[in-house]
């Protein structure tokens, strides 16, 4: 077998019970997050950007329940000079109070907000119409010269201070040499 040296990566295939790597994730990685903040705009990293990289899956899983004002929740990207990038729509996405074991997810275009899906009753996501995905691919490239390029968690809050927690997952693939996404 032949292996390329240079595109080695740090993260793995998730793997059922049996071993066998579940391939439909691509390489997965996580970040757990507990909000900090008081009375403002709080501005999270999540993620890093090495290279250029596809994100197949970018998702959240609430740990610990959210304080009672949490709004305009979105992902964007940061290179340090650019933080307008948007992964998914800066407005609307009220998550104040939400239980532990709600879920966050990336499923439409930048131009819509992220989905959340309660845990305090049973749920289901499906997409819109058959074959389609429940999931929306993105591309993300770092700012050239190796510039920090971040993937961050945003959201406005009037808490004093806020609080909550999260546990952040992608599932992205390698495009360009050395590339991954690492935890901020």
């Amino acid at each position: 077998m032949l292996y390329n040296i240079f595109m080695k990566t740090v993260d793995s295939f998730w793997r059922d019970a049996n071993y066998v790597p579940i391939l439909g994730h691509g390489l997965v990685t996580s970040n757990i997050i507990t909000f900090t903040g008081d009375a403002a705009t709080v501005v999270t990293p999540v993620f890093s950007i090495t290279g250029v990289v596809e994100i197949l899956k970018i998702w959240g899983i609430v740990t610990t329940t959210f304080g009672a004002n949490h709004a305009n929740a979105h992902l964007r990207i940061n290179d340090q000079t650019a933080t307008d990038v948007l992964i998914s729509k800066a407005t609307t996405l009220d998550l104040s109070g939400i239980s532990a074991g709600a879920a966050i997810i990336k499923n439409g275009l930048a131009a819509a907000v992220l989905v959340y899906k309660s845990a305090d009753a049973a749920t289901a996501l499906e997409p819109a119409v058959a074959d389609e995905k429940n999931w929306t691919p993105v591309i993300i490239v770092q700012k050239t010269g190796g510039i920090q390029t971040d993937i961050e968690y945003v959201y406005t809050t009037s808490d004093s201070p806020t609080s909550g927690a999260m546990k952040f997952y992608v599932g992205y693939l390698p495009l360009s040499e050395g590339a991954a996404i690492t935890a901020s």
